[in-house]
């Protein structure tokens, strides 16, 4: 880095975080309303209303879960995932999409990003397939990641699967909001799951959500979410339960904040589309920066109902060191000491200390979108003045 330590860094009057709730009034009504009728556990009129909204903007069946995480295992373990069972995995994610995994005693497999979309490639997992067929080998589950609001490659993906009869979970925990060729990213396959995790697109606080096309299974998951609890044959609540169970389920609490926040979904998604635009334009002129590409799958663009659209969940961008003058990291750790905080692209999971045993196939692009890129300040609150503060102090680090 050039000459940072003797040019001063001008800080914003406060911190300007990456991602943050945005909170309307509808929340608050529905949360209150629980409060008034004292609807305080994991059954009430919001909940019920939050899988029947949610139902209807993905045309499956959905349950209400405590997160994305508990989503994606009782999704894993809907598909029939269990000790000694592999999973493919992309290796570009959070640990989240595959910690789930190992909570069954399965085993992830863990599969490079392709440049296009920055999620799993469609390539390697045709090579993977074809050579585990031959031994007889193939994996339980393939899990798709829709990373940071963008759509992994879903007909092709489908398509690879089908051809062995491998099913595939959709973590969508970033993608709410997203299209891919018109379709909802999430039901795309055997089951998915989303995330209303403090910073998404829309939040609960936490709180997640499953879905699947059968009714039948999303009923098995929602028992599985309460201990799985059996009916009692005496009719007096004397609990009895013939398998595992978990404490997974949404509160009425949660439910209502997830609730509202339902109401604003496009509202949000158009204002993290447009504070990834000012970005782009506000960079324009500066060489070695580059903004993560939006796939539009060979179809319409974004605008078109028909076609696929990034969600831009965060803005994320790749530096080039030499021409920027600057490396990833040490634009990281400058806009820090702005007060500006901004992180990296997902640290791949083949490099994680707990994962680092695992097969990976590729992983070089990974690794190198993690190395140069860069996630920006996202919220759907941004406001102009604060995303002004930081192209700004981006533009004073160009060429230092």
């Amino acid at each position: 880095m050039k000459g940072t330590s003797v040019l001063p860094i001008r800080k914003a009057d406060r911190r300007i975080l990456l991602s943050v709730p945005h909170i309307g009034t509808a929340e608050r009504r529905y949360v209150q309303e629980a409060f008034d009728s004292n609807w305080m556990s994991t059954v009430g009129p919001n909940l019920t209303a939050v899988e029947a909204e949610f139902q209807k903007l993905s045309g499956l069946a959905s349950v209400a879960l405590g997160s994305g995480t508990a989503a994606l295992h009782l999704g894993l373990r809907l598909l029939g995932v269990g000790p000694g069972d592999e999973v493919v995995t992309p290796t570009l994610s959070f640990a989240a999409s595959a910690n789930p995994i190992r909570y069954e005693h399965a085993a992830p497999v863990f599969i490079d990003s392709e440049r296009g979309t920055w999620n799993l490639d469609p390539g390697l997992l045709e090579d993977f397939l074809v050579a585990r067929a031959r031994v007889n080998r193939l994996p339980k589950v393939v899990m798709v990641v829709h990373l940071f609001g963008q759509s992994a490659d879903m007909d092709v993906i489908l398509s690879l699967c089908a051809r062995y009869g491998v099913p595939v979970l959709e973590d969508a925990a970033e993608a709410l909001g997203t299209r891919y060729k018109g379709r909802v990213p999430g039901t795309l396959g055997a089951a998915g799951a989303y995330s209303f995790n403090g910073n998404k697109i829309i939040t609960g606080t936490t709180g997640g959500m499953l879905v699947a096309p059968q009714k039948t299974d999303v009923d098995r998951v929602r028992r599985w979410s309460t201990q799985a609890r059996d009916p009692d044959p005496l009719g007096i609540n004397n609990y009895v339960h013939s398998e595992l169970g978990f404490n997974y389920r949404m509160s009425n609490v949660v439910a209502g904040i997830v609730r509202g926040q339902l109401e604003a979904l496009e509202d949000r998604v158009s204002a993290r589309r447009a504070v990834f635009r000012r970005y782009e334009e506000g960079l324009a002129d500066l060489d070695g920066i580059e903004p993560q590409p939006e796939a539009h799958f060979n179809g319409p663009g974004p605008d078109d109902p028909r076609g696929s659209r990034h969600t831009r969940w965060l803005s994320c961008f790749l530096v080039d060191e030499t021409r920027f003058g600057m490396s990833a990291v040490d634009l990281i750790r400058y806009l820090d000491r702005c007060d500006v905080e901004a992180r990296p692209v997902w640290r791949p999971l083949h490099t994680q200390p707990y994962y680092a045993r695992y097969e990976c196939l590729g992983g070089g692009v990974a690794e190198d979108l993690n190395r140069r890129g860069i996630c920006l300040p996202s919220s759907s609150s941004l406001t102009l003045e604060d995303q002004q503060f930081v192209i700004d102090r981006i533009r004073d680090a160009h060429g230092r």
